[in-house]
């Protein structure tokens, strides 16, 4: 198999700008697996595909109001990851990078400022902010949602709900987990109704999950770390399930890289495309991703590549919305 095996055609009008006027409103297109086939269904009607038994495992990573904007002089700092337990020193993006060098002081407003410290292989910044502040508090009243650059618009104050999951509890994501987007508390509930048991685990999602690849022999690419944790309650939720039905890929890859890795924490740049066996994973719902991405072939690892492509030039055809704010494929 060759990368552009996993390419397909979009046109740029199907990629969704807005959330769906409700939050459960999305389209779900549910593929199965064992017959090759497919059904376009709503997302409202995923407890109707769950069994006593399973086990929704959900991301509950909460996305950080990143991005950082001043006027005059224009300057973007985007913060990816924090280097330190207080949150002040951090690595990050910055524009315009050839301005913004080790020793610039950056200023926010008269409560927010930070220095650039240090400089990264691939352009990123170590930045350390000044002063004696609360950063996450800073970042709740500065910061704006880091909406993917698909997303052609500024982010609004509803994004500061609508881009985040209802169970978002562990502040540290740089991108939703977006399948779970979908998710209300009434959803929930009619999958407990079933008999359905929710395992929560973290998986801190980072810009390096949507990193293109550029090459055509995928299996020498190589994935960013990002941080993952799974409270062992929760896991042993997992172990007892009969069906382990993953909420994006960030869960996927959560509970793929604690059964490798023997660990409920820890860092993780597990890398799964068509070929590799997943050893806990038994469905997956998740959205409509970009082609050249490890996110394509996370999915075509579950569902096979022509099941995977073939659903794919559905939807397409079928005007699905796609990617963060689109619609969903339920793999059973």
């Amino acid at each position: 198999m060759r990368l552009s095996d996993f390419d397909y055609d979009l046109p740029p009008e199907l990629i969704a700008q807005e959330p769906p006027v409700e939050r459960d409103g999305a389209r779900m297109l549910v593929v199965h697996r064992a017959t090759g086939t497919w059904e376009d269904r709503n997302f409202r009607d995923l407890p109707e595909y769950l069994e006593p038994g399973d086990c929704l495992v959900l991301n509950q990573s909460r996305v950080i109001p990143s991005r950082l904007f001043t006027e005059a002089p224009k300057r973007e700092v985007m913060l990816l990851e924090p280097l330190t337990a207080d949150a002040r020193e951090w690595r990050a993006l910055v524009r315009p990078g050839r301005k913004m060098l080790p020793g610039v002081v950056v200023r926010f407003d008269d409560r927010l400022s930070l220095e650039v410290t240090g400089h990264g292989e691939r352009g990123e910044r170590t930045v350390r902010f000044l002063g004696d502040v609360d950063v996450y508090s800073e970042l709740d009243r500065l910061g704006h949602m880091p909406l993917p650059p698909y997303i052609r618009r500024a982010d609004s104050t509803a994004d500061r709900e609508r881009y985040q999951t209802v169970f978002a509890r562990e502040r540290g994501s740089v991108a939703a987990p977006t399948a779970g987007l979908h998710f209300t508390p009434e959803i929930l509930e009619r999958a407990a109704a079933k008999g359905v048991q929710t395992a929560r685990v973290t998986l801190h999602v980072g810009l390096g999950t949507f990193q293109p690849i550029d090459r055509e022999d995928f299996e020498n690419h190589q994935l960013h770390f990002e941080r993952y944790a799974i409270e062992l309650p929760e896991w042993a939720t997992i172990e007892a399930a009969k069906r382990v039905v993953a909420v994006g890929t960030t869960s996927v890859r959560t509970v793929e890289s604690a059964a490798r890795l023997g660990a409920l924490s820890g860092n993780t740049n597990l890398y799964l495309y068509p070929g590799q066996p997943l050893h806990k994973v038994g469905a997956m719902l998740t959205n409509f991703h970009l082609p050249h991405t490890s996110l394509v072939l996370l999915v075509a690892t579950l569902a096979g590549k022509d099941l995977t492509m073939a659903a794919y030039r559905h939807a397409v055809e079928a005007r699905y919305r796609f990617f963060s704010y689109g619609d969903c494929m339920l793999i059973l």
